[in-house]
């Protein structure tokens, strides 16, 4: 059988640990208390500034590139693929432009091609010239605010306008598609392609 020892007392050549004055305490304490709000305070602080500048820059870029509007030339590759606008050859007047934001991320693209060309567009895009409404302008009056697009009225391209909306579900893009026929031989195919993270 085992049994319980009993307490031993401490040794008497250690000194014993004077009690700490009241001045001490408080230094002490108010050290504790600066080092956790440091520890504390300034990582919260940063998130708060950083989360904020995360959220006003997606504000500014879509600012900053609406007021500049479309850029003459072909869009990236990886643009064409990801906003699945796949521009035809041959096409000339080229145009994009590209906004992005929290919500959503919109491709707009123009440019001017064959019939051929036309068919080969609209087939890649997965629809068919007979899905085209006459007359229907399928792209909003938002989108065209931002591009400078005029479908009707003064210096608007003469001619009949042709107009599908083509959804898909996410995360593939939908695709407003106005197509101006006004010349016989090269008609004009305007494109807004929305991306929803």
């Amino acid at each position: 059988m085992t049994g319980t020892l009993p307490p031993q007392a401490a040794p008497a050549d250690e000194p014993q640990m004077p009690a700490e004055d009241r001045r001490h305490v408080i230094r002490r304490r108010a050290l504790t208390l600066l080092i956790i709000v440091l520890l504390i305070g300034i990582p919260a602080g940063y998130l708060v500034i950083s989360a904020n500048q995360s959220r006003n820059s997606g504000k500014d870029k879509e600012q900053k590139y609406s007021a500049r509007g479309l850029t003459e030339g072909w869009p990236s590759k990886v643009q064409r693929r990801l906003y699945q606008v796949p521009i035809p050859r041959p096409s000339s007047k080229v145009a994009w432009y590209e906004t992005n934001n929290w919500k959503t991320s919109r491709l707009y693209v123009q440019f001017q091609t064959t019939h051929a060309g036309l068919d080969r567009f609209l087939k890649q895009v997965g629809v068919s010239r007979s899905e085209l409404t006459k007359g229907d302008i399928t792209i909003s009056s938002r989108d065209r605010n931002v591009t400078g697009w005029r479908f009707s009225g003064p210096g608007a391209r003469p001619g009949a306008n042709w107009g599908l909306v083509h959804e898909q579900r996410n995360p593939r893009p939908t695709q407003d598609i106005v197509v101006n026929t006004g010349s016989p031989k090269y008609p004009m195919v305007y494109v807004v392609s929305r991306l929803v993270p």
